[in-house]
């Protein structure tokens, strides 16, 4: 299964970057060029524990469905959504959170899987894991810039 590990440097509290990644309205505002849209579950605010999230999106010019879950939560330390239903074969992302000195170390550890076999596998080593990444970073840039006050979307 591929996974995609980032790590963002961000200063700021553990507890606004916590809060900022598992906020619905930011999330919105990171997939903005997707014209992605909560529609169903928790569609605006914090996502908590236990709580479900479903997204349409436009993704290589296919609109799609997914929804996701907070499987697990750790306030302000770790939380982790794992697709319950959509075109991933599997997809889970953890999102962990430690404070050194007031700079809070945000890292990601995504793990997706494609349908499709053989031409999934293809698929994610030619198009899909830099794609995935892309988003990633962009998402985590957004997070940093408004934890840090430097709001410029």
């Amino acid at each position: 299964m591929p996974v995609i590990e980032l790590t963002t440097i961000i200063n700021a509290p553990i507890e606004r970057c916590f809060d900022l990644a598992r906020s619905i309205d930011l999330h919105k505002k990171t997939m903005r060029h997707t014209n992605e849209e909560a529609i169903a579950g928790v569609t605006s605010g914090l996502i908590g524990l236990g709580e479900m999230v479903t997204w349409r999106a436009k993704h290589f010019g296919v609109v799609q469905t997914l929804t996701s879950r907070i499987d697990a939560y750790v306030y302000p330390t770790y939380f982790k959504d794992v697709m319950v239903k959509g075109i991933f074969k599997q997809l889970e992302h953890d999102h962990w959170f430690e404070e050194i000195n007031g700079v809070t170390y945000m890292k990601d550890v995504f793990k997706y899987e494609s349908p499709f076999g053989l031409i999934g596998k293809c698929f994610n080593k030619m198009i899909l894991h830099k794609y995935l990444t892309g988003l990633l970073q962009e998402r985590n840039r957004i997070i940093k810039s408004e934890a840090e006050g430097e709001v410029r979307y």
